[in-house]
């Protein structure tokens, strides 16, 4: 900070200065003015026959003489001599000008800004020197220039204030230095974070304020606000918010929805925001009759309406009818109608709150797609981003394509910002596609940690990369440790092959277990490239191969005889090919409220290898949310069998149920066992057949939101059964139906959300392990 002399000090030098070019002002005036008192000859013109210029060091005269445009024997008059002292000034080369005829001789004197040698900053920590930098316009070994450095003053304070620091504050400071020099420092008095304290809503019946606020981008300070950005009062962040609270209630049906003005108030100790959206919520509608209409000879109307998957009485969302534009839009061009448009016509029916639909395809204009131009890609190469348009140079221009191009480009991940427009080509029958990006970090580093009572704390760590070397290519490296086992991972992907909408991947890992939590020691090794591609607008198909090495060691004289069996068989190799086919709606489906996931499975050994099997796992999980969305419903059915033709399973093929499949148990709880109490043998065995039902409802507790804290129940109901090979000593090989319910606190803190679990079986056998609480971390920075 400037002391109070030297701010003194220098508000004297300013008045001075202005106060010298005020008076060269007036000394031209005077010294033309006052030649002749009459009128005559105050419009007399003058002639200089010498102009002398005087205080000039770095400036050469003529550039001085340029600026003046006054020329030996040109007549100018005393207007004239006016208008060259302020574009002399006007330069920004110059501290003072003074323009002084004498007699015949006009004499130029100025003073020249110094040079700026260097440029500093004190002060700032949040916004590091090279950042601020990039901000600035002055620049050192140009000339000092006040209006600019104060002009940077302001920016600067601009930059801090879009951190949500609103007290920040900026002052340029002169430091003389010889030869006319001078450093450039900017104090910067930083100040603190102006914080978002209370986020309210007026006006709004269906959904609460904990709803609505779980929407918005911007959040209400919480007990982490020192690292929570945020919470952070941004005005661009609550202007956007405006726009998806608006998505947020259109979506769900409420086409009147409006939002009547945005209260921000601030705290009277100025460290805090009071944000309240006043908002109209409407009447709910639904959608009504869903027709197709054309007035094209060339169109089978109903073909196109058979193509419609809208149904009456349910709820309105414009997403939806965006869906089915496209979807006609696709079976046109299947059929071979290019330049056809399909334009909705929304009729309201106020008496039963619904929206007919009719979609009426039409000629469009007869325009191409001259070219797509990519621009801002400083890391992402140009066929990246080119492969999400559907169009390429030449084919119909369809405004909806871009549109959809442009969503798809954001979901990327890969920029900060993505504008894509498009605007008049070479002639008006042709367009050009703007795409205009803004590069961010795609990589990322996670912490990760678990605890159980069975395997107590464990560690993991892993590195991803989203967009490798810029070809949106992505890469991750895993390491996982706990006090019984240790894995590494790999994993690449490349979600374009040749251009097209086909994923590969490879996986790698490699696993071992040791005998601290048994009496055994495995190793497994598993190779595995697949191939992805979608069959439909929610389902996809993928095909893969899989090479898995395991091995059985270290028995101990506590393990049972089948383990022992296994072991003496050494290392084994499986090879074998599978599909997964997959249908996921969570995300693209119809309902923004609800959404199901079904999964199923299959892999084939005996293409080489040491045995032949089937493998095969099957999911379906379905998500519903309830009393304006403030309880989230999930159920999930799940379950898996192996059959072996030759060899039989192992121990380290058989399924094994831990609390990611059924809580309440430890990995090997349930399931049959090989147990006898004289020899101290109690060998965990897994299965061939597993079954489980989860059941769970997350809901609020009640508490300031900023505390990131909801709770949940669950009840879980299943089963793992089935050996090749039994013995006397062996149990539980029979389906026998445990079941667990529990409760669940999550806490979303600035390392990840944490989750701890509360279990109690209600159905178990009697040498079943239960595991009554589990924590787990997951923390990305």
């Amino acid at each position: 900070m400037t002391d109070k002399p030297a701010a003194f000090e220098r508000r004297k030098r300013n008045s001075k200065a202005r106060t010298r070019q005020m008076a060269g002002a007036l000394s031209v005036a005077l010294a033309v003015g006052f030649t002749a008192l009459p009128d005559t000859a105050r419009a007399q013109s003058y002639s200089f026959s010498n102009v002398q210029v005087e205080g000039n060091q770095r400036i050469e005269q003529g550039t001085i003489l340029s600026y003046a445009g006054i020329a030996r024997g040109q007549s100018v008059s005393a207007a004239e001599l006016n208008d060259a002292y302020q574009r002399i000034l006007a330069s920004g080369l110059f501290e003072t000008v003074d323009i002084v005829p004498q007699g015949n001789q006009l004499v130029i004197r100025v003073v020249e800004f110094p040079t700026i040698n260097s440029i500093a900053f004190e002060g700032n920590n949040r916004i590091n020197d090279d950042a601020l930098s990039q901000i600035v316009q002055s620049q050192s070994r140009r000339v000092f220039n006040p209006r600019i450095a104060e002009a940077d003053a302001k920016l600067i304070t601009e930059g801090y204030v879009q951190q949500g620091r609103l007290a920040a504050r900026v002052q340029p400071k002169v430091i003389r230095r010889s030869d006319n020099r001078v450093d450039l420092v900017f104090e910067v008095f930083e100040g603190g974070v102006t914080e978002v304290e209370r986020i309210g809503f007026v006006g709004n019946e269906k959904y609460s304020d904990r709803r609505l606020r779980r929407v918005l981008n911007t959040k209400q300070a919480g007990i982490f606000r020192a690292i929570i950005s945020s919470d952070t009062f941004v005005q661009d962040r609550v202007q956007f918010d405006q726009q998806v609270l608006k998505d947020f209630y259109s979506s769900r049906g409420y086409v009147d929805f409006r939002i009547t003005g945005v209260n921000s108030e601030l705290s009277q100790e100025r460290d805090g925001y009071f944000v309240t959206f006043n908002v109209q919520e409407g009447q709910q509608f639904k959608f009504g009759q869903v027709t197709v209409s054309s007035d094209l000879p060339d169109v089978d109307v109903d073909a196109f309406q058979n193509e419609i998957s809208l149904k009456t009485g349910k709820v309105y969302s414009p997403a939806q009818v965006d869906n089915e534009i496209a979807r006609l839009e696709r079976l046109a061009i299947r059929e071979g109608l290019n330049f056809v448009r399909v334009d909705p016509r929304v009729t309201r029916n106020e008496r039963d709150l619904s929206l007919n639909i009719e979609f009426q395809l039409t000629r469009a204009p007869r325009i191409f797609v001259e070219r797509i131009d990519i621009e801002g890609n400083t890391t992402t190469r140009d066929n990246v981003i080119r492969r999400q348009f559907k169009v390429v140079e030449g084919d119909p221009f369809n405004p909806r394509e871009i549109r959809e191009s442009a969503e798809r480009i954001r979901a990327l991940g890969f920029f900060t910002t993505s504008d894509v427009n498009a605007r008049e080509g070479s002639t008006p029958q042709q367009v050009i596609v703007d795409v205009n990006v803004e590069e961010q970090p795609t990589g990322s580093i996670s912490f990760g940690g678990s605890y159980s009572s069975s395997s107590g704390f464990g560690l993991a760590i892993e590195f991803r990369e989203r967009n490798f070397l810029g070809r949106g290519q992505g890469i991750s490296l895993g390491f996982n440790t706990a006090s019984s086992s240790k894995s590494y991972t790999f994993s690449f992907n490349e979600p374009a092959v040749l251009g097209r909408d086909l994923a590969f991947g490879i996986g790698l890992s490699y696993t071992e277990t040791n005998n601290d939590n048994s009496d055994y020691d495995t190793t497994i090794g598993r190779f595995s490239p697949s191939l992805t591609f979608p069959i439909s607008e929610s389902g996809k198909l993928a095909l893969r191969y899989t090479a898995k090495y395991s091995d059985i060691t270290s028995a101990s004289s506590d393990v049972g005889e089948l383990v022992t069996a296994e072991t003496l068989e050494g290392a084994r190799w499986d090879s074998s090919v599978g599909y997964t086919l997959s249908y996921d709606t969570r995300r693209s489906g119809l309902d923004p409220t609800a959404g199901i996931l079904l999964e199923f499975g299959q892999d084939f050994g005996g293409l080489g290898g040491d045995t032949s099997f089937v493998r095969t796992n099957v999911r379906a999980v379905a998500q519903k949310m309830v009393m304006s969305e403030e309880v989230t419903l999930r159920a999930t059915l799940e379950g898996g069998s192996i059959n072996y033709a030759n060899g039989g399973s192992r121990v380290t093929d058989r399924f094994f149920m831990g609390s990611s499949v059924m809580r309440g148990f430890e990995s090997g709880g349930i399931g049959p066992r090989e147990r006898n109490s004289t020899t101290d043998v109690d060998d965990a065995l897994g299965g061939n057949l597993f079954a489980v039902a989860r059941f769970e409802a997350e809901f609020p507790v009640g508490l300031p939101d900023e505390y990131g804290i909801s709770a949940g129940v669950y009840y879980d109901i299943g089963s793992l059964w089935d050996l090749d090979k039994v013995n006397a000593d062996v149990i539980y090989d029979d389906f026998s139906a445990r079941q667990v319910v529990g409760l669940s606190l999550f806490w979303d803190t600035a390392i990840g959300p944490l989750r701890f679990n509360f279990s109690h079986a209600l159905a178990k056998e009697k040498y079943d392990k239960p595991q009554e609480f589990e924590l787990t971390i997951s923390s990305r920075f």
